[in-house]
């Protein structure tokens, strides 16, 4: 038998770097963007879900915060459901933004109501709870509109594609 150990080359001395090519030529570049684009779906606005969550949350929070408990009840409850839902609305935007981007609008009703539900649900509001209502009120609109913009950016950007 003759000796071969001489002409293996051991995996370790084997020359295995590889250089980098630029994808720009590939032929799946464009399919790879548009996939990456349809995984995204309309996540324009990401950094939103966040502040909306927030909101909702002091919103839900605020008879106790606030301490308007004992003296407005009804406003007590109120104020804790529209932080829930506004919860569940940042919720829905973090888990299916394509879906739910459409609700914005109702998101910008919602603050509207939530200022002038002091007078409506509550019963001789202090400044207090009309400022607390006002500042939650004005942010909900304003993160309705930004996801409002977004939403119809993306669909036009969608639709010219």
């Amino acid at each position: 038998m003759a000796d071969v150990s001489h002409t293996r080359r051991d995996v370790s001395q084997q020359d295995v770097s590889h250089t980098r090519q630029d994808l720009a030529g590939h032929p799946d570049v464009p399919e790879m963007r548009e996939r990456y684009a349809r995984m995204l779906g309309g996540r324009d606005v990401a950094l939103v879900d966040g502040p909306v969550f927030l909101v909702g949350l002091f919103c839900a929070l605020s008879p106790w915060i606030i301490h308007f408990t004992a003296t407005q009840p009804a406003l007590a409850v109120h104020n804790l459901i529209m932080g829930i839902a506004l919860v569940a609305l940042a919720v829905g935007f973090a888990v299916m933004p394509q879906r739910m981007y459409g609700l914005s609008w109702a998101m910008c009703a919602m603050g509207v109501w939530l200022i002038i539900a002091p007078w409506i649900v509550g019963s001789g509001p202090d400044k207090g709870v009309i400022w607390t209502n006002a500042v939650i009120g004005a942010l909900t609109i304003l993160l309705g509109l930004v996801c409002a913009a977004a939403a119809m950016k993306s669909g036009r950007s969608r639709r010219r594609a």
